[in-house]
């Protein structure tokens, strides 16, 4: 009998912190609210739908048979994008998300889900873009050669 890991790192896999229930989109009637009253981003793997409110981020997924016929294809592309939120959900915006796969999403590896998914997430505003990184301070910063300028 081989011994139990004593961490995720032995079993050879990372852990991360659980998805708790608060954070997700669960029922029919929020899942209608969103796709009625929220935003709509979307690119040719996946389309997100947002609708900010003051409650704190919460994600709902829609993987459908016709994204992918194989039970095995549709819980990656849900496990990517809910480790994706997971991850991201201390700088997103409140409100509730709903993360709909289309049929590119299946042929798309795991990193390239994920970068959609921040790209959506920017692309509606709901993530700040991360900040340059450059030798030049910002413009309307009062070190720039603008600003001492004026």
């Amino acid at each position: 009998m081989f011994p139990t890991p004593v961490s995720g790192q032995d079993a050879g896999v990372v852990v991360s912190a659980r998805f708790p229930r608060a954070a997700r989109v669960r029922a029919k009637a929020e899942f209608t609210r969103v796709f009625e009253g929220g935003r709509r981003t979307a690119e040719p793997r996946l389309a997100l739908h947002w609708l900010a409110d003051d409650a704190p981020p919460r994600l709902g997924l829609a993987v459908s048979r016709k994204v992918d016929p194989n039970a095995v294809g549709r819980n990656r592309i849900k496990r990517v994008l809910r480790d994706g939120f997971r991850q991201l959900r201390p700088g997103l915006r409140p409100g509730a998300y709903v993360v709909v796969a289309r049929s590119g999403a299946a042929r798309a590896d795991n990193a390239a889900l994920r970068a959609a998914f921040v790209q959506l997430l920017l692309r509606a505003g709901a993530l700040p873009p991360s900040a340059a990184a450059g030798t030049m301070p910002p413009a309307d910063s009062p070190t720039s050669p603008d600003a001492a300028a004026r």
